[in-house]
């Protein structure tokens, strides 16, 4: 399979009150196109600050990171932006949606920043939103949709750009048991379609729909395991009583 981030070596030093903090500890691991894999860890693991550098969100102090073939580690300002907004899309805990803007505003977004023409941008959010299941909620803002539909604003919005992968920082954090078995379950239709997903979490009960796990301590990767067996999250929803599924 075609490696589609590549870290080696890879550490990441803050200065916090004139003491060093290493956030990495020399961090190396290959994610192939199509995976889906969890990162897990503590809080102050390391897991969310290399979310941060995978995402191009920060630079790394030391090592190597490749994204897609590209040599991102050398990356600063408009070159990061550029390959951040071409290749990943990003899903938080907290959706991030403009609230006074409907949900086919808030997925047009990035493709404003792209540069990509009015005709297209509708027609390309009209279809993402329609590909998580909400063509009939496009003109809703985020104060008139459930959690979970906001969140699936958010994953439309991720997918807008055709991303390489999609960045998911606890997304099921702020919904319901129900609700996140849904959004797993598009995680997972989303790469059975080929696309490549990695999420960070603190929850076994989520990395269990992963098939790959990265389990981060002490800045390092302490394990790395092949999940053989995943738990079918829209199975799991479809078994629940009809009184919490509805």
């Amino acid at each position: 399979m075609t490696a589609l981030i590549e870290v080696r070596d890879l550490t990441k030093t803050y200065m916090l009150g004139g003491h060093a903090v290493h956030a990495l500890r020399g961090v190396s691991a290959t994610i192939a196109q199509g995976e889906f894999v969890a990162v897990m860890g503590p809080s102050g693991s390391g897991k969310s600050t290399f979310m941060n550098l995978v995402g191009c969100l920060d630079t790394p102090s030391s090592g190597v990171l490749r994204i897609d073939g590209i040599e991102a580690g050398s990356l600063v300002g408009d070159e990061l932006a550029h390959l951040r907004n071409r290749k990943i899309g990003f899903v938080f805990q907290s959706f991030n949606l403009l609230q006074r803007t409907s949900a086919l505003g808030n997925v047009i977004l990035p493709m404003v920043y792209a540069g990509i023409d009015g005709k297209t941008r509708q027609e390309k959010a009209a279809a993402a939103l329609a590909k998580v299941g909400l063509a009939d909620r496009s003109h809703h803002r985020p104060n008139q949709l459930s959690g979970g539909q906001q969140q699936r604003v958010a994953i439309a919005r991720a997918l807008v750009n055709d991303p390489v992968l999609i960045l998911a920082d606890e997304p099921t954090g702020a919904l319901d048991s129900r609700t996140s078995l849904e959004i797993m379950a598009l995680f997972q239709s989303l790469n059975r379609s080929g696309m490549t997903v990695v999420i960070v979490t603190h929850e076994p009960d989520v990395a269990k729909f992963a098939r790959r796990v990265l389990s981060f301590r002490d800045g390092k990767i302490v394990a790395d395991k092949i999940n053989e067996h995943p738990e079918d999250a829209e199975a799991m929803r479809a078994a629940l009583p009809a009184t919490e599924a509805a």
